[in-house]
């Protein structure tokens, strides 16, 4: 006598179990998971503002959009096989309809983004041949949907990228000795230095003017110009790379010393550095930019901001002026700036003299439209909160003599309808890598501490 088949388990998952835990859709081996629609509701209600419980909200979505990805919306109802990080499939996913009218099927009226869906269920049902797709931001609008039959896509126009880990790094690394691989190279010197004329043929199909290319026996190249058949390549020795000095800060790590060599050349007038936490972004640009302001005058003020909610949002109403409501926003500004007078004998005086002395001005994004800034080091932090809209809104108002500083972590997007690939930081990476006075860097490691360094990689 055969044996009678198992049953199966169906989990119901409640919204705060994905607050507390946004994978735990991952946790359930082979049984089949399903989520209400009413839990993507109060996910979606919840998902806004800075708060931790908002951040759980928003990569409980993403999380559970990854595991949908490209299936049918006719499959989201039944169950689709759920994709372990290791390559395996085990178990299913399933979106719950419910709270519905029987007599008239559809999600609960009261909110417009479910207006917009039953009344594209509608149109499914009157047209069924047409294939009917809806195209929003809001990726919990687009679960809904496709939870409901309909499909729904991103808007990808201005997408660049169709894995972030395609994103330019601003240097190339070669395995062992970069000129074991080069068959023909004419060296020659001048007042500025060795370069090396190598054949195009010879390089990464990737090239860039200021991209660096390196190799595992300390080799650094900097392309300076690209010609029809070849590349001139400017010799960095990387001793004299790591001595650089930028106010006192010298760099721990190569990808450092690459980023505060573009941020102290005067001919790059855009450099963005992306990175974990940690990795010093923010330091060296600060550094950087005292150090050309004060030194070197080759600026007359340095301009910081960086994304709050929003350039089309205000900044609230915090009381004082523009630039004491920017103060809380702009704390990782005067954090490294204490970080930079941290051995001085009396650290807080050395603070003082320096916000006195250095032109020092906190802006906020929502009133830089319509302005230009002249001679000015722009400093913005937080780029991957912005949109290809608002970056470019940035970005054109460097005046006449002014540098732009972008500073961003594609991992800790705090915006609900950005990803790492359609974030702005993204986008201007990559629209600029033909510019020649632009360059970029990804810092690697977090050299912020120890223990920073740990959790990054065991947490």
């Amino acid at each position: 006598m055969a044996a009678a088949p198992s049953a199966s388990r169906i989990y119901v998952l409640d919204t705060n179990v994905l607050i507390h835990d946004p994978t735990a859709v991952l946790n359930f081996e082979e049984h089949q998971v399903i989520i209400p629609m009413t839990v993507l509701e109060e996910l979606d209600k919840l998902k806004m503002g800075k708060a931790a419980i908002a951040t759980d909200c928003r990569e409980a979505i993403r999380q559970i959009d990854k595991l949908i990805g490209s299936a049918k919306p006719s499959d989201v109802s039944t169950g689709i096989p759920i994709e372990r990080p290791d390559g395996t499939t085990q178990g299913t996913l399933a979106i719950l309809l419910d709270n519905l009218d029987q007599q008239k099927p559809g999600l609960p009226h009261h909110l417009n983004d479910n207006k917009i869906i039953n009344a594209l269920v509608s149109l499914q049902q009157q047209r069924p041949q047409d294939d009917i797709i809806l195209i929003t931001k809001d990726i919990n609008m687009r679960l809904k949907a496709r939870g409901c039959g309909i499909g729904a896509q991103d808007y990808q126009n201005d997408q660049m990228l169709s894995d972030v880990s395609l994103l330019e790094t601003g240097y190339h690394t070669y395995v062992d000795s970069f000129w074991d691989s080069q068959s023909d190279v004419d060296t020659f010197h001048d007042t500025e230095g060795t370069f090396h004329r190598i054949p195009l043929t010879d390089l990464p199909d990737d090239l860039y003017i200021n991209r660096f290319i390196l190799d595992e026996r300390g080799f650094v190249g900097r392309v300076v110009d690209i010609e029809e058949e070849t590349a001139v390549l400017q010799d960095l020795p990387a001793e004299q790379l790591m001595s650089q000095n930028a106010w006192g800060l010298k760099p721990r790590d190569l990808p450092q010393a690459l980023a505060l060599h573009l941020l102290l050349d005067p001919d790059v007038h855009l450099v963005t550095l992306s990175g974990q936490a940690g990795s010093g972004k923010t330091i060296l640009a600060l550094a950087a930019a005292i150090e050309m302001t004060l030194e070197s005058q080759q600026f007359r003020r340095i301009i910081a901001t960086r994304s709050t909610r929003g350039l089309d949002e205000d900044i609230g109403y915090l009381p004082g002026t523009e630039a004491e409501k920017m103060e809380p926003w702009l704390g990782a500004i005067t954090d490294n700036l204490e970080a930079l007078h941290d051995g001085d004998e009396h650290a807080n005086s050395s603070v003082d003299y320096i916000l006195q002395k250095v032109p020092l001005q906190f802006k906020s994004l929502n009133y830089i439209r319509g302005r230009s800034f002249q001679h000015s080091l722009i400093l913005i932090d937080e780029c991957q909160n912005l949109t290809p809209h608002q970056m470019k809104t940035i970005i054109t108002r460097a005046g006449a003599g002014s540098k732009v500083v972008c500073l961003g972590n594609l991992a800790q997007i705090d915006t609900p309808y950005l990803n790492p690939i359609s974030s702005g930081l993204t986008y201007l990476i990559e629209r600029f890598k033909d510019f020649n006075h632009g360059g970029t860097i990804h810092l690697e490691g977090s050299p912020r501490s120890e223990l920073a360094e740990y959790a990054e990689t065991h947490l």
